[in-house]
């Protein structure tokens, strides 16, 4: 079973992991091309990168939550409106 290395990080409180990943030598040169060109180092990168994936896919299974709720709930959408609809009638 692989290990980490534990270490504290820079922010009081939070812990880092070491882990080892392996990347197409390909992949790894873009990799660190795009690590210079935003001046950050391949940890940060790949950080970042994980972060932002991680969101996005937060992100989507919100949509599909909220969207599902929109579902179960869409008949009331239309019992609102008949409810209102002599108030629409009268020309407010």
């Amino acid at each position: 079973m692989p290990t980490a290395q534990v270490r504290k990080g820079a922010v009081s409180g939070t812990r880092k992991e070491r882990v080892l990943i392996e990347f197409p030598e390909a992949l790894l040169r873009r990799a660190d091309e795009a690590a210079r060109n935003l001046e950050q180092n391949r940890s940060e990168l790949i950080r970042t990168a994980v972060e932002q994936l991680l969101g996005e896919m937060d992100k989507k299974r919100f949509e599909l939550e909220l969207a599902a709720a929109y579902r179960a709930n869409d008949h009331l959408g239309l019992e609102i409106a008949e409810e209102f609809a002599d108030a629409d009638r009268e020309g407010f």
